[in-house]
């Protein structure tokens, strides 16, 4: 483990933590169940056990940074890419594990984008209680397919014939205290918090995706077992 960060009463507390300790719960616990790009990384603790994980890290995209901010700012554009904690904590836990990162990353010259995913039922309440711009959602498309939840990256031509449906999501941004004279720099308006009724995931089950072949124009969802 890293350095101790901010303490709270009712035994909760933030520690900066090792990309090594993000993994049990990345992989084990994230619907996503991949590792992504860490620059950041954070752990929630009841007392001494760690029951939840923050990473941040570079987007995917370069588009996605010049996109936000433009190229000149590119550059200071990260994501808050991986949330998950144990189911039971009680209300308001995770507002506050995530306004602690937050307070703690308020020296840094950075800017944060985080996405709330429509297909797995989230509208991004955590993100509108700790104060994240909120700027409008993204288009449903479809990815290159791997099987076995790999990386797109990983593409060969076997699975040329194949997509992946990419559902849309709630973009939120945040500027830092240091990053806050960027606002004017942002490329998308900011718009009125989405609502909606969240729909839970079953920790650990990873999502099936929706696979469109092109060939046929049949679709269906990835076996994940």
């Amino acid at each position: 483990m890293k350095e101790s960060g901010c303490k709270s009463v009712n035994g909760f507390h933030v520690n900066r933590i090792a990309y090594e300790d993000t993994k049990d719960f990345i992989l084990k616990k994230h619907y996503a169940q991949r590792m992504p790009s860490i620059s950041y990384a954070f752990g929630l603790f009841k007392d001494s056990t760690m029951v939840g994980v923050l990473t941040i890290g570079k987007p995917a995209s370069p588009n996605l940074c010049t996109g936000l901010l433009g190229s000149e700012h590119a550059h200071r554009v990260y994501e808050l890419n991986r949330l998950v904690t144990e189911d039971g904590l009680g209300r308001n836990v995770l507002s506050f594990f995530v306004g602690k990162v937050l307070r703690m990353l308020r020296n840094e010259d950075i800017v944060i984008v985080s996405f709330a995913d429509e297909g797995v039922g989230h509208h991004g309440y955590i993100y509108q209680a700790t104060n994240f711009i909120y700027t409008g959602k993204t288009k449903e498309r479809t990815d290159k397919y791997m099987p076995g939840n790999k990386h797109p990256r990983h593409y060969t031509e076997e699975y040329k014939h194949l997509r992946k449906v990419r559902t849309p999501k709630h973009r939120y941004v945040f500027f830092t205290r240091k990053s806050r004279r960027l606002k004017k720099q942002l490329k998308y308006p900011i718009l009125p918090y989405p609502k909606g009724v969240n729909r839970n995931y079953v920790l650990g089950e990873l999502i099936r995706p929706l696979i469109i072949d092109t060939r046929t124009g049949e679709t269906f969802y990835e076996d994940v077992n």
